[in-house]
């Protein structure tokens, strides 16, 4: 390299990573290095046996983890894929077969993982992942009825996935397929939302209504459907301000916990948050990096005339990922805040996550905890686990592996933890520890569930929940099945010296909470217990 250009790079690299270290009042929160895997983890799961399956695309070049047994897969003996396990820190090399680039999946009510789509070779693959000691993906060549990239899945009442959109496809599908549902179903409401150029309605933010519709959430705009009869049930406000949320402005979505279960009609809210203005893709791919939105937007979708809510963040964010936390808050974390998403054309690392509780007053509701040092853009990930902790994982912006101090934004194979502040030891007196049921219990709908727990501190009756957390699909800024249920607790009392029991009643039906695999946690005083998974059916 010229001396000019180095010392103009050097200049820049300058620049960039100054922008790295600017820090504001942090709330608090902790991270902790986890482990380098060797995989970039641009789509994350975690299963009921406390173990994460990650994974990249298969064309991005050679990874530095090999694949078992001198196995190669079209030439290339390394991994796109592993299993880590999360208490271990240990980790081994999958084989996937065909390309999972910008794929999607939700977990099936058995605890498998469903996964669809892709590029070239992937785009009308399922492949499956069992989570049993030695199991790797198994791969059905046509499962999908058309091709899907940036698709969304979701799974249903009836236990079946729903998979919809994509590029270029403005329907959805089903599987497992029966004779009735083996084809794609037309959905002009994607056509409709797609900006020519920028799309900006790739991976929809999809999310089950209580009264068993589906949300969807496209660019602007969003709609009710009645997927059973494909009939669009109610039709939304446009956001206001009219800028695009979805990829490759790629803000996030939420569906907030759904509370008071067993009342005659359960309310739901959805928060979006970030995205790029109008235009930003365009812009980015000329070099000029617009700033992200710094907004989020809460609508109550159960409302007859429902209305957006904004709010303001106290950074702008794009590519950030946000997730439901046990005590019923939300997490917004990685991402950056000006560009959009794509190759090379995000830029300033958002390195500070922040706590939204969506309870408090608005103006009150944000609150900015302490940052990474590891920049996470395109292609990161990240999901709760069930001691509390988000594991986060991924970012590459380049269409290979890239690495040394002359590129901006290197591919990132570690994955470290941020532990938000609940787990700090000074609350380990209000923190409760479940004794029963025991890890892995199923449970049914609408029942009467007794739970005991033990604390080491005092008690405060009436400040006792019990929360279930369904384990999402993460990619590409949103996750894919997540919900959050406040079961509530009743007869809260004392049945031993640092033993009490609660009761709590299970979801009434699929509606609310799609059959299969759910973290439940005791939450005393905003403290929540380590979690147990329950599988409710």
């Amino acid at each position: 390299m010229k001396p000019i250009a180095s010392l103009f790079l050097s200049f820049l690299l300058l620049i960039i990573f100054h922008g790295f270290s600017r820090t504001t009042h942090a709330a608090g929160g902790n991270w902790q290095l986890l482990a380098t895997i060797g995989v970039s983890a641009m789509h994350m799961q975690l299963f009921k046996n406390d173990r994460i399956v990650l994974f990249d695309r298969t064309d991005f070049g050679k990874s530095n983890l090999s694949l078992p047994n001198g196995n190669c897969v079209n030439n290339d003996c390394t991994a796109h894929s592993a299993e880590f396990v999360v208490q271990t820190k240990g980790f081994r090399p999958l084989t996937v077969l065909s390309d999972v680039w910008c794929s999607s999946g939700s977990m099936a009510p058995n605890g498998n993982l469903i996964q669809s789509g892709g590029f070239n070779s992937g785009e009308r693959r399922v492949r499956v992942f069992q989570p049993c000691t030695g199991c790797d993906w198994t791969e059905i060549v046509d499962g999908l009825a058309v091709r899907r990239w940036y698709a969304t899945n979701h799974v249903l009442p009836d236990g079946r996935q729903i998979i919809i959109g994509g590029t270029k496809q403005f329907n959805y599908e089903f599987y497992p397929k029966t004779e009735s549902t083996s084809n794609a179903y037309s959905l002009p409401f994607l056509s409709q939302t797609n900006d020519p150029g920028e799309e900006n309605n790739l991976y929809p933010f999809v999310f089950l209504n209580p009264d068993g519709n589906l949300f969807i959430f496209a660019n602007n705009r969003a709609i009710l459907l009645d997927y059973m009869k494909n009939v669009v049930v109610k039709t939304y406000p446009q956001i206001p301000g009219g800028d695009p949320r979805c990829y490759p402005s790629s803000g996030s979505a939420v569906l907030l916990p759904l509370k008071n279960l067993t009342a005659p009609s359960v309310e739901a809210e959805v928060l979006v948050c970030g995205g790029a203005p109008k235009g930003s893709f365009a812009q980015a791919n000329k070099g000029i990096f617009v700033e992200a939105l710094n907004t989020c937007a809460r609508i109550k979708i159960t409302d007859p005339n429902p209305q957006w809510i904004v709010e303001t963040m106290p950074q702008a964010r794009v590519m950030g990922d946000m997730i439901l936390l046990p005590d019923s808050t939300v997490l917004l974390i990685n991402g950056a805040s000006s560009g959009v998403a794509g190759w090379e054309i995000g830029r300033n690392p958002v390195l500070n996550p922040v706590v939204y509780r969506p309870d408090n007053a608005v103006g009150s509701r944000f609150e900015q905890q302490n940052p990474t040092t590891i920049p996470r853009m395109y292609h990161s990930s990240a999901l709760l686990v069930r001691d509390g902790r988000v594991v986060v994982g991924g970012s590459n912006p380049h269409d290979k592996y890239q690495f040394g101090s002359n590129v901006i934004f290197p591919t990132e194979f570690r994955l470290e933890a941020f532990s938000p502040e609940y787990l700090d030891a000074k609350y380990a007196d209000l923190r409760p520890t479940i004794l029963t049921p025991l890890n892995q219990a199923k449970i049914r709908y609408g029942i009467k569930l007794t739970i005991q727990f033990s604390l080491t501190g005092t008690l405060a009756m009436n400040s006792v929940s019990v929360t279930m957390v369904a384990p999402p699909f993460s990619t590409h800024s949103f996750s894919m099945n997540q919900r959050l249920l406040v079961l509530g607790a009743e007869n809260v009392q004392q049945v031993g010296p640092t033993t009490y029991q609660a009761q709590v009643t299970t979801p009434p039906s699929g509606n609310l909470a799609p059959s299969g695999y759910y973290i439940l946690y005791v939450v005393h005083q905003q403290i929540p217990s380590e979690g147990i998974f329950v599988q409710i059916y």
